[in-house]
């Protein structure tokens, strides 16, 4: 689409805008980079699903760069490891910028915000990560700053405290989370464009298996990629752990040259990851419900005692996948094994 091109139709330096800029008060002044470096993508056509969100915002960035302003500022949300960081950094290189990459809970001081605003650049892109763990303090520091590219700063105290405004260049706050009802309805409200990323489709997934091999030197046959895919609940960032895990244990058989779906198989069976992508946490519970309580109903104390775990881990990283896939059925009297789940475990329904 042509919505695409903005960056090359501008002429931008592709140097410029692939760059990666981390603020000096947070990193190492030296970063090491590897060859898996350069998995991202960094424009949208290499950006592989996401569609209609690619099309949102390929519009909205070339109406920006046709009228020489700075992207409104966006706020990203969904599950883990779709790409939210990703995203950021091509709408980065499609504006011809750099982008600036910090995370909320390293934000913990006024001056740790105040040192990043102050240093930006025209246009450039900021992009902060976990954004709904904020403090009260940064976020009123960026009300000002989003709205009115402002910064309101408090010197002294008592009596002789006085507000000091500082002007701010244009910029784009980019900010990722994966708990968007979790940010305080002031901060939302400033974003001018909000947008979900959803878990990907298995064609999707299967581009980017493809291009992730072919960017590491590994040679994966379809049936292979396809194996991968299914196994990796929907999400680009499991997909490419994966297939890091199937190399490693492709490289370590030394004979193998060609990765087929059978030693995918050997490779994730290896690590307990079976064909529908569930790990041993999954079954762990799953086994319980069943074997322990018929498949349910079973309270979430109740499963946490027995599986000797944390609640919040269990509500929050293992059941989310289950109740995704239909395995699992939250009730008001507690959690119930589906049909679907007896029959991935190879159970009939007990009557």
């Amino acid at each position: 689409m042509a919505i695409f091109s903005s960056r090359k139709d501008k002429g931008y330096s592709s140097t410029m805008a692939n760059q990666r800029v981390m603020d000096p008060q947070l990193l190492p002044d030296e970063v090491i980079t590897t060859k898996e470096d350069g998995l991202r993508p960094n424009c949208f056509n290499e950006y592989i699903g996401q569609s209609s969100l690619k099309e949102v915002l390929g519009i909205a960035v070339q109406a920006a760069i046709g009228r020489g302003d700075p992207l409104d500022h966006v706020l990203l949300y969904g599950p883990p490891g779709l790409g939210k960081t990703t995203m950021a950094m091509v709408l980065a290189g499609e504006l011809g910028v750099k982008c600036r990459v910090t995370s909320a809970p390293a934000l913990e001081r006024p001056r740790d915000i105040v040192g990043l605003l102050v240093n930006l650049q025209p246009r450039e892109v900021l992009f902060v990560d976990e954004i709904h763990r904020l403090t009260r303090v940064a976020e009123e520091l960026l009300y000002p700053a989003m709205e009115d590219r402002r910064l309101d700063l408090t010197v002294g105290k008592g009596s002789s405290a006085r507000t000091r405004s500082l002007d701010l260049p244009p910029f784009t706050l980019v900010g990722a989370t994966t708990r968007a009802g979790s940010l305080s309805s002031p901060l939302r409200d400033r974003f001018g464009l909000t947008q979900r990323l959803d878990f990907y489709g298995l064609q999707d997934l299967q581009e980017i298996i493809k291009r992730t091999s072919a960017l590491l030197g590994l040679e994966l046959t379809t049936q292979g990629c396809i194996e991968i895919a299914r196994r990796c609940r929907g999400t680009p960032r499991i997909a490419n752990r994966l297939l890091r895990r199937v190399r490693d244990f492709a490289s370590v058989r030394g004979s193998v040259e060609i990765i087929d779906a059978d030693l995918v198989d050997e490779a994730l069976t290896l690590h307990q990851v079976d064909s529908r992508g569930l790990d041993s946490s999954d079954r762990k519970l799953l086994d319980l419900l069943l074997d322990g309580y018929g498949g349910g109903p079973v309270g979430l104390e109740t499963i946490a005692a027995a599986l000797g775990e944390d609640p919040v881990t269990l509500e929050t990283v293992v059941e989310p996948f289950l109740l995704q896939i239909g395995f699992l059925q939250r009730t008001p009297r507690g959690r119930v094994v589906t049909d679907s789940g007896r029959r991935h475990l190879g159970l009939e329904e007990k009557i």
